[in-house]
């Protein structure tokens, strides 16, 4: 072992041993945190006093201060800020800050302080636009205007400027109702509502026809009355339409066929766009041919899915146009370059196509991969791990930022241990982020190694960014239940990022996130007597759990990765609804599931699975083979 190494692991293990070397320190931490939830400043004061010296004795510090800061004088947070310079919690402190020196108007503290902050916060922005058209710049209110098209309600710290922006007739009428659009299509009619009421007196939608229309847009159509005679009428005569289609496109289009012939040409382009895009979504042969009614009156999220209902038609044709049509921004992304290259490929423009293919090739991703094959490239780990850097390693161990990180995830704060471990490695180089990735390695983070591995941009290794812990136990569920390792890793690696005791928000828990009312039904199904929900949480239960209903999905989905991937996912009910009436290449599939988190995670970890497979010498190391032909759907399958 070289000194650096010696010095490496002597460090780790002082760190793993804080609580002999600070006795008690972590229980006050934790009641220091648990204070600050309540907002019980005495117990607070009583545990940070305590925590001297304590590689976190600055959360305990900022936790007093953000308890304070109404109170607190500039002195005391700049100290802070002076003391902890460049630090996660300064710039958190630095921006809650903010926000009560603009509550409390104390707009020149808050220019000062403003210029320092490195957070991106759209309040915070309206502030600082705020106190400059105070100081006297009119011509700041341009910089807001952008912001008033969103969906999304806007912070408070907005609002005074759009409505300054209203008043100087620098927001049109049209720009009033292009926002509500975009509001009450999005599902967000409570911030339609308070748009409308910056429209021109007479001229806003009644509330009562929008409360109707939601809950029951059929009714709502073939019942209401519509005063098409108006821009209201007409605009909730689309709307209504537009949440018809939501549920039932085949529907929507009925009724505007008929009845859009009383609206201008824009609104009759506008609803068939609509149309189309849910269309699409519900995988309705129709689609394409509503998509055309609709003319190129169609944003970017509308052609992405025209793309994908002309993937299903096998319309190479149609691909090209709407790939075309994309805006610049949009069209550079690895989904519209690759599926172009594919179909000027289809169209026998060769030499466009590959033109295309090579510099996406160099990407490591599905894409990329799939580019990679299309020009007959064998997939592989790409460029070799680089030699590791001790020295390197050794001073990324040593930053303090990294020593916080660990040591929040050693008590188990993975939240604020994330914060941290983003901040350390923000402006990081190549070689620092796989120095940091060793790191996280090292302590058993392997979804910080992967997150840091994955940000390279020239140097790259492959083997942090598909790591194999619980190799033996997770290489046995494979042999039990006949999966394929390389899968089986890429699906957990895509799941949990090997951290075991992880929750998702919507309950699923462990390696292979499985919701509890699955486990217990494949625990009853496999014959478990003693199942409880910590169960879970142990790595091997998991895996028995999650290798039984990853065969169970397999099976019944004709042992198709693809089709099963969505189905671990998203259910088998909806991977089998989303397989076509005739075959489709494994990469149509997954580009044309229609919800987007299973979409996205099929496409990972099938990717995934391919670098594994290099990894593991696998027969089976080409994406598009792992991807394969998707038999069409068996109407005699329940299901």
């Amino acid at each position: 072992m070289n000194k650096l190494s010696f010095r490496y692991w002597v460090a780790t293990a002082l760190l793993l041993l804080s609580p002999t070397a600070f006795p008690g320190q972590d229980e006050d931490l934790l009641a220091a945190r648990e204070a600050v939830r309540t907002g019980n400043r005495t117990e607070l004061d009583v545990h940070a006093a305590r925590l001297a010296g304590h590689p976190l004795e600055s959360y305990a510090i900022y936790w007093q201060l953000r308890l304070r800061l109404k109170e607190a004088d500039p002195e005391t947070i700049r100290g802070f800020l002076t003391r902890y310079p460049d630090t996660y919690l300064a710039d958190r402190l630095r921006g809650e800050w903010l926000k009560e020196l603009a509550h409390q108007q104390r707009w020149d503290l808050f220019s000062q302080e403003y210029r320092k902050t490195a957070e991106e916060d759209t309040e915070l922005a309206c502030h600082a636009l705020q106190a400059r058209l105070r100081a006297g710049e009119p011509a700041v209110l341009e910089q807001a205007r952008p912001l008033w098209f969103t969906a999304r309600e806007l912070p408070e710290s907005c609002k005074p400027l759009m409505q300054a922006l209203l008043a100087r007739g620098s927001l049109r009428t049209e720009d009033v109702w292009a926002r509500w659009r975009l509001a009450a299509e999005a599902g967000q009619l409570t911030v339609a509502k308070q748009v409308a009421e910056a429209l021109p007196p007479g001229q806003a939608p009644a509330s009562g026809s929008m409360d109707r229309l939601a809950e029951n847009p059929e009714r709502y159509l073939h019942q209401g009355v519509l005063e098409l005679h108006s821009r209201a009428g007409r605009e909730l005569l689309i709307l209504a339409v537009q949440r018809l289609a939501r549920s039932n496109a085949v529907a929507a289009a009925r009724y505007w066929s008929k009845a859009g012939g009383r609206l201008s040409a824009e609104e009759r382009r506008h609803g068939w766009g609509l149309i189309a895009y849910h269309g699409a979504l519900q995988q309705h042969p129709e689609a394409l041919e509503w998509f055309r009614e609709a003319g190129d009156q169609l944003n970017d999220r509308q052609l992405g899915w025209k793309v994908r209902a002309a993937l299903r038609a096998g319309n190479w044709k149609e691909v090209l146009a709407a790939v075309e049509a994309l805006s610049e921004r949009e069209a550079k992304e690895p989904t519209w370059r690759y599926w172009k290259a594919r179909a000027l490929k289809a169209e026998g423009r060769l030499v466009e196509a590959n033109a295309l293919l090579a510099p996406l090739s160099a990407e490591n991703h599905f894409y990329g991969q799939l580019a990679s094959e299309e020009l007959g490239r064998v997939v592989s780990a790409a460029s070799p791990a680089p030699a590791n850097d001790a020295e390197a390693v050794q001073r990324m161990f040593e930053v303090p930022a990294i020593q916080r990180a660990l040591a929040l995830y050693r008590l188990n704060l993975r939240f604020e241990g994330g914060r941290e471990w983003a901040w350390a490695t923000r402006n990081a180089s190549d070689r620092e982020l796989l120095a940091a990735a060793e790191v996280a390695s090292r302590h058993g983070l392997y979804d910080r190694a992967i997150a840091t591995a994955n940000r390279t941009l020239q140097l790259h290794d492959f083997g942090l960014r598909f790591p194999t812990p619980f190799r033996e136990a997770v290489r046995e569920t494979a042999r039990q239940f006949d999966l394929d390792e390389a899968w089986l890793y890429g699906l957990i690696h895509q799941e949990s990022r090997f951290v075991p005791t992880i929750r998702s928000r919507a309950g699923a828990a462990g390696l292979m996130q499985l919701m509890p009312a699955t486990a217990k039904w494949v625990s009853k199904r496999i014959g478990w007597t003693d199942y409880r929900p910590s169960l879970l949480d142990e790595y091997q239960s998991n895996l028995a759990l999650g290798g039984y209903y990853l065969k169970y999905v397999l099976e019944i989905l004709d042992r198709q990765p693809v089709p099963a991937s969505a189905a671990y996912n998203a259910g088998p009910g909806r991977a089998r609804r989303w397989l076509g009436d005739s075959n489709m290449e494994g990469a149509i599939y997954a580009e044309t599931i229609p919800i987007t988190e299973t979409r996205d995670y099929v496409k990972r970890v099938m990717s995934n699975a391919t670098y594994y497979a290099v990894q593991f010498g696998s027969r089976i190391a080409s994406l598009k083979e792992r991807l394969g032909v998707i038999p069409a759907r068996d109407a005699t399958k329940e299901e």
